[in-house]
């Protein structure tokens, strides 16, 4: 009789949870498809709208696969701001065509930097772009930030989504292989933003992609993240040369500016950071944090781990970020120089934004004792993201 009676509830909680989730799928729609503007050859890209209710909403182009903004709850029940956008960009297609520093984009095939732009693979060398001084930065010259996807949006049992696809041919930027690569958005009834991406290839080559969006909790347009406190679940980071360029080691957080342990306390702020970071007398280091950090306890199991969380003390508002990439490089936006001007003519003067992107190791390829960026036919590459975000 016990056992029935088990089997019973459990079937009724299986039944009232599938009620649940249709009646939550039924209150959402397919993301908004509309135009953002022409490319110089003529062809068109275009604006998806991802929503869902209470506010939440994250619109994404299909030029650059770029996240141009994230709407979340400003809380405090004011009726003249119910939302607020939380990452840097622009309004209109021509702000991105014109040259950013990689707001919202996914970069590619290899993010971060190579350094002198070459490796070999089998015992063959391969030269790519040296487009950051002697070193190759976020997939060269035309990277996947500046490529037209192919986008496909839906309505998915998690909420709205939009897959985006594109194929890398041989050879290009200089890379091996022909590199098909997508990426899924996908916004959650709990305002989460899910970032799915995978890739395949025909031949022997290297993968490490980055979402690379510039946070600000307090608002695109807000100014300073010196305030924000972050916590990054790393006890080791790589310490970098003067072009940006891992040297080997894997040093301790303790006792530097990088310890962003999640035990501090009170919390780190990035002001402090950046203070004990200041800007090279040559001028060419702006200063600033601009480092990976090595997650605590990764294991290439797949498993999402929360690996830090940013969060804006003014607003009480933060972001958990999970993810299952062995490292995180955490920017603090130190080139930005006030010469662009974004959505709403909002200007994004230095430290206005932080990038927190997970990926393998800066420069991986050079060091064989690090999880390694190599992809071959017949595997696949994968990365998840996800934001929580707590208005």
């Amino acid at each position: 009789m016990r056992l029935i009676t088990t089997l019973a509830l459990a079937a009724v909680l299986q039944t009232a949870a599938a009620g649940a989730r249709e009646q939550q799928t039924a209150t959402m729609q397919k993301p908004t498809v509309t135009t953002f503007g022409k490319l110089p050859d003529g062809r068109e890209a275009h604006l998806y709208t991802l929503e869902v209710p209470g506010g939440w909403k994250a619109t994404v182009t299909d030029y650059g696969a770029i996240l141009t903004g994230l709407h979340v709850p400003a809380g405090g029940g004011g009726a003249a701001e119910k939302t607020i956008d939380v990452v840097l960009g622009f309004d209109t297609l021509a702000g991105y065509l014109a040259g950013h520093p990689y707001f919202g984009a996914i970069c590619g095939r290899v993010s971060n930097r190579i350094a002198a732009g070459s490796f070999e693979l089998d015992g063959k060398k391969f030269q790519l772009a040296k487009n950051n001084g002697a070193n190759h930065l976020h997939g060269g010259d035309v990277g996947f930030d500046k490529q037209l996807w192919r986008a496909t949006p839906r309505l998915t049992d998690r909420g709205p989504a939009v897959e985006l696809e594109m194929v890398s041919p041989a050879g290009d930027e200089g890379y091996p292989g022909a590199l098909t690569t997508k990426v899924i958005y996908t916004l959650t009834p709990a305002g989460e933003l899910d970032i799915d991406m995978t890739a395949t290839t025909d031949a022997p080559t290297i993968v490490n992609l980055v979402h690379h969006s510039y946070w600000n909790l307090a608002g695109h347009a807000a100014g300073t993240i010196r305030g924000h406190e972050l916590s990054v679940a790393a006890d080791r980071y790589l310490p970098v040369d003067d072009g940006g360029i891992p040297t080997g080691a894997l040093a301790p957080v303790a006792g530097t500016p990088f310890d962003f342990r999640p035990e501090q306390k009170p919390a780190a702020t990035l002001g402090a950071a950046i203070d004990r970071l200041p800007p090279g007398t040559d001028g060419k280091n702006p200063g600033g944090v601009d480092h990976n950090f090595l997650v605590r306890g990764w294991q290439p199991d797949g498993r999402l781990h929360e690996v830090a969380v940013l969060r804006d003390p003014k607003s009480g508002r933060s972001m958990a970020l999970f993810s299952d990439q062995p490292g995180i490089q955490v920017y603090t936006g130190n080139y930005l120089d006030g010469t662009l001007t974004g959505k709403g003519g909002a200007v994004y003067a230095r430290q206005t934004g932080v990038c927190l992107e997970t990926q393998k190791y800066p420069d991986s390829v050079h060091h064989p004792e690090w999880p390694t960026v190599r992809l071959d036919p017949g595997q696949t590459y994968r990365q998840r993201m996800t934001h929580r975000f707590t208005p």
